[in-house]
């Protein structure tokens, strides 16, 4: 994985495909070590979406959404190629 550069606080995660659900981006992220650990940080509150509290694994993210996860920071979706300053997931 790459460095992450920071906007303003917040790491800028590249991802492949259109979108991206909220579970998969945790691990993608680097944030969950495993879907379990995804869905349990999302049943408990900790993730928002758009600044909002967001308790849906499936939600759909796509490129611009803002993620917040507390204890973890602030997180920008980008499409890959659209940004020379994203950080890569380690999903292959």
């Amino acid at each position: 994985m790459g460095s992450p550069i920071y906007l303003q606080d917040m790491k800028a995660v590249e991802i492949r495909t259109d979108y991206i659900k909220l579970n998969q981006f945790l691990k993608w992220a680097n944030i969950a070590y495993s879907g379990a650990e995804a869905n349990r940080m999302i049943h408990e509150g900790m993730v928002k979406v758009d600044g909002v509290a967001e308790q849906r694994r499936g939600r759909k993210l796509y490129p611009g959404n803002r993620v917040e996860v507390e204890g973890f920071g602030q997180y920008l979706v980008v499409k890959e190629g659209s940004a020379g300053i994203a950080s890569k997931g380690t999903y292959p």
